[in-house]
């Protein structure tokens, strides 16, 4: 069963699991799909059109938006006024396990990962990837089409124009990688002489190379290996 408040409006083609929580006032449009057991606080909208200047927003308010979708996961938390839009191009996706807090903006073909952390008022432009367990800090605003890597830790207030690594520690404006985040690779087992070896690498003049040397005898080289080989087939 599902507990949904009686003020909440779902438009369209909208599909739940179970044990899910409507907040009052919720505003869930068409085609979405939703797992099990999320939470979703008041005022949350999802599934608006993709803010797209040449998008046909819909004339008429009680069904589905001709659009590719959200799809939502498992064990998810989003809370007060979060929006969550339509994608465009393929669907907006959020996996497991994500703590999306108050006023996030999460715009059209966003994609997060397992366990990622979105801190109040973060702006994720369209097309973003945020891989898993990655934590942004409040207020961040991160460029169209970027992706920001596994276990990184970006700071609050930071504008992200460029990837950013795996389990790497990113601030600023605009954002540069400080070193690694340590923290969050003794919290998921890589122990800490990867994790000094990496900020080593993360602290000077960053070369792939070097990354995947630091981390040569860690379960961590094949993460960072794929990471990279992919950021090179996006140049």
């Amino acid at each position: 069963m599902n507990a949904i408040h009686p003020t909440a409006q779902l438009t369209g083609d909208v599909r739940f699991g179970s044990g899910n929580t409507i907040g009052a006032f919720a505003v869930i449009t068409g085609p979405v799909e939703i797992g099990d057991d999320n939470w979703f606080g008041s005022g949350v909208v999802i599934g608006a059109p993709p803010e797209v200047r040449g998008f046909a927003h819909p004339t008429h308010l009680d069904g589905s938006v001709d659009a590719a979708g959200v799809r939502i996961g498992d064990r998810n938390v989003v809370r007060e006024y979060a929006q969550i839009h339509q994608g465009w191009e393929h669907p907006t996706r959020i996996s497991d396990d994500t703590f999306i807090m108050n006023q996030s903006y999460l715009a059209h073909d966003v994609e997060l990962g397992d366990g990622v952390t979105l801190a109040s008022s973060v702006l994720l432009a369209g097309h973003v990837l945020v891989e898993a367990r990655a934590n942004l800090g409040l207020g961040t605003v991160v460029h169209q089409r970027s992706r920001i890597g596994a276990g990184a830790m970006i700071g609050m207030g930071s504008v992200v124009t460029r990837d950013v690594p795996p389990f790497a520690k990113a601030y600023g404006n605009p954002a540069r990688v400080q070193g690694a985040n340590t923290v969050g690779m003794d919290r998921s087992g890589y122990g800490d002489e990867a994790a000094r070896s990496l900020d080593a690498v993360y602290r000077g003049e960053f070369d792939p190379g070097d990354a995947l040397d630091a981390v040569a005898a860690s379960p961590l080289r094949a993460i960072l290996a794929e990471w990279f080989e992919r950021a090179e087939r996006r140049q």
